[in-house]
């Protein structure tokens, strides 16, 4: 029946990830106020507070099924309001899918009090409607400032029109301590896409000069609080484009001057208050025509003169000459400010490949691999360049050399697994290739060992790489030998507890310990799985009377904890 729910426990799974799915598990008896729409879930799920849910079904193509794509959830949690789908979302969607049967009669049902909702309002006369326009316009200052806005479009008067539009992207009512949080912001876009509308419609009824200045306007009054605002889910973004879509529909419809229009965009683009919009210089094109070209090229070209490391300055003339199709003086452009990734030596090796002279392009690019500093580089898409071009020119013995040298230089389990990946084409990782590189780990490790950094900062790359090796046993030596932090202690129990259950055992009572002085939820969740690893040790051990009796223990000492206890009954123990 999960065909009519139109989503899968997997499809939850895969969109929470494994731990947040686990933790939604335990939570299916705390979801109340379950609303089933045509497209739209809602409930409650009571957790450290009363939490508010929304699960969006998004259209899919035919054929496809709901995944990260056609599914998305909406929770005001804390981890929620970060924009990931949380152990809440998945109890609501978990519970839904517990009365699949019932769902399609839902959802025919709220598509039914829709339709019958618009018949009722198609019958009433023309003063029945404005009464009860009226009654919610009195109620709804939102929705009142909307349909005056749409008032004032209709009319002659552009400061009104203007004063509206400003007022809709205004942020106050929306921002807790001067800043708009995830939960708020797409209320907060639900508004601001009024202003779009307006200016729509300001250039569709005739009125095409007035929309370029309000729209003008708005994208200062925009990009001005852009930076205040969550848009996690780009609803804000969304937004702000349709303000540049709606001045540049404008422009086209009502011509302005085009070497004003130079000066306005050009100023526009080097400000600060682009971020939100992204204007793009060459959609003017037709607009600006050769007056306004020129115009702008002078502008950008002195602009970029008196700032040449300026990211806008810079990102402007790179356009220009692009669109001029001058490649030696883009190449000029990149040149005169190197990074010491390799990234700039990437962006010319690509500007010259497009323009047909790969000998130049590849010396480039190997040219940043020689020049990146060993503290920066190099940029791993640099690497990713140059091992291509190599592979194609039948040179897989250089592609090794460079992931050699790229370990050398940073020891990263990515650069180790790139190394093994290279070396394994040609015949030559078993053997003296994967001993040279884990004994560079290995004399890191060695190193760090002696600062104590492995304590600070993290485990060892060592024990990652023998990890992603699959050689656990060398990994756990690594790990007595001193070379490895909790994360890393934790996946090797993981690793070998059917194989080596009473090391494992030794590392999750050792993990444990610390938990029982800690509160909270999230304390108590991985106490919880915790101690589930540790039962699992036991009863490989045939000594379950060991781990009953240290739980008895366990929950002697914390027995007032008592959403620990709820807790530990929900999961047997």
């Amino acid at each position: 029946m999960t065909d009519a729910v139109g989503f899968t426990e997997r499809d939850l799974r895969r969109l929470a990830g494994a731990r947040s799915f686990e933790r939604g598990l335990g939570y299916r008896a705390s979801v109340s106020d379950l609303e089933i729409g045509d497209g739209t879930i809602t409930a409650t799920v009571d957790g450290t507070e009363a939490y508010r849910v929304e699960l969006t079904q998004h259209p899919q193509h035919p054929g496809q099924r709901a995944h990260a794509a056609g599914l998305t959830g909406r929770c005001d949690c804390p981890y929620g309001q970060e924009g990931n789908f949380c152990k809440h979302c998945v109890a609501v969607g978990l519970t839904v899918l517990g009365q699949s049967e019932s769902v399609p009669r839902q959802r025919a049902a709220a598509v039914s009090r829709r339709r019958q909702l618009d018949a009722w309002l198609e019958s009433r006369s023309r003063d029945e409607l404005l009464s009860l326009v009226r009654e919610h316009l009195a109620d709804d200052r939102d929705l009142r400032r909307r349909l005056e806005l749409r008032a004032a479009t209709a009319g002659d008067d552009f400061g009104a029109v203007r004063e509206r539009v400003l007022s809709l992207l205004d942020t106050r009512a929306f921002a807790r301590y001067g800043y708009i949080e995830y939960a708020d912001a797409h209320a907060y876009g639900q508004q601001a896409a009024e202003a779009v509308t307006a200016l729509r419609t300001l250039t569709d009824s005739g009125r095409a000069a007035d929309a370029v200045e309000a729209s003008r306007e708005a994208m200062r009054a925009l990009g001005r609080t852009y930076g205040e605002i969550d848009d996690s889910d780009g609803v804000i973004g969304t937004v702000a484009s349709g303000l540049a879509e709606a001045h540049l529909d404008a422009c086209r419809a009502a011509r302005p001057d085009p070497v004003r229009t130079a000066d306005w965009l050009v100023e526009h683009l080097l400000g600060d208050l682009n971020d939100a919009t992204d204007i793009d210089l060459s959609d003017y094109t037709d607009v600006l025509g050769e007056p306004g070209l020129a115009r702008a090229r002078e502008l950008v070209a002195e602009a970029w003169r008196r700032n040449p490391k300026g990211w806008a300055e810079k990102y402007l003339m790179e356009q220009l000459l692009r669109s001029e199709g001058s490649v030696d003086a883009l190449i000029a452009v990149h040149a005169a400010d190197l990074s010491p990734t390799g990234a700039t030596h990437l962006l010319i090796a690509q500007e010259l490949e497009r323009a047909g002279r790969p000998a130049e392009s590849l010396e480039w690019a190997e040219r940043g691999l020689r020049e990146a500093g060993p503290d920066h580089g190099p940029d791993p898409r640099l690497v990713e360049f140059v091992c291509e071009r190599y592979l194609r020119a039948g040179r897989p013995a250089d592609v090794v050399t460079v992931h050699r040298d790229v370990l050398k230089g940073r020891r990263s389990l990515a650069a180790y697994q790139a190394l093994r990946t290279a070396a394994r084409t040609t015949g030559r990782w078993d053997g003296a290739e994967r001993t040279s590189a884990l004994d560079l780990l290995r004399a890191d490790a060695d190193a760090d060992a002696r600062s104590r950094k492995s304590h600070e900062y993290g485990g060892s790359v060592l024990v990652d790489a023998l990890i992603d090796d699959g050689d656990h046993d060398a990994a756990w030596q690594a790990a007595v030998d001193g070379y490895a932090d909790q994360r890393q202690w934790l996946t090797l129990a993981d690793r070998l507890r059917d194989r080596r259950p009473a090391d494992a055992l030794t590392v999750y009572l050792r993990h444990i310990a610390p938990f029982r002085t800690r509160t909270g939820d999230s304390a108590y969740e991985r106490l919880t799985e915790l101690l589930l690893s540790a039962r699992a040790c036991h009863r490989a051990l045939g000594t379950e009377d060991e781990f009953t009796a240290y739980l008895a223990g366990l929950r002697a000492d914390q027995k007032r904890k008592r959403k620990l206890m709820a807790m530990l009954d929900r999961h047997g123990l």
